[in-house]
């Protein structure tokens, strides 16, 4: 009987998750981490959701309990979330410009959603008004900035190396 948990894209699976959070914790430029592109990736490939979606969490949560835990993390592990699911349905339309596109729509949810948890945790830095909503979108810009990059460039590396794992080791096409 073959063991799902030590196949090659379980193994994969799991340097991901390592990557993910010796990532986090020694990268010092906020928000330029792989995990919104591991999401997208994990659920555009990965055939069980619930896998591509704990597969980043844990690498987040691991490493938040080393950096620290703060008020927002619900909000951002629901943004990872979505980005799984935006991932699924790219599932059957894989291409350089629905990648694009699901990593700007991915970083775009994360930036409203994450936003939004600052400003409902914000414990009185932002007025909770309208004009205290969008100033806390305001001060989101430079982090929206370097999330999206990084969602990009780990997008293309995520989906462009396992376009080439899948053509020179067919193993990783098959669960």
């Amino acid at each position: 009987m073959k063991n799902r948990w030590f196949s090659p894209r379980m193994i994969l699976a799991y340097a991901v998750v390592l990557l993910v959070v010796l990532w986090r914790l020694f990268t010092e430029i906020p928000n330029f981490t792989p995990v919104m592109a591991l999401a997208l990736f994990l659920g555009s490939y990965f055939g069980k959701r619930h896998i591509a979606l704990i597969i980043p969490l844990t690498g987040m949560f691991i490493s938040d309990l080393i950096i620290g835990m703060h008020s927002t993390i619900l909000f951002v592990y629901v943004a990872f979330a979505l980005a799984v699911g935006i991932g699924v349905l790219l599932r059957k339309h894989i291409n350089f410009g629905t990648i694009v596109a699901g990593a700007l729509g991915s970083s775009i949810v994360f930036f409203l959603i994450t936003n939004l948890g600052a400003w409902l945790a914000s414990m009185g830095a932002y007025p909770m008004t309208f004009s205290g909503l969008m100033a806390s979108y305001a001060a989101g810009i430079p982090f929206f900035r370097t999330e999206l990059l990084s969602t990009l460039m780990f997008s293309g590396l995520f989906f462009g190396a396992y376009h080439l794992l899948k053509k020179y080791n067919p193993s990783f096409a098959t669960g």
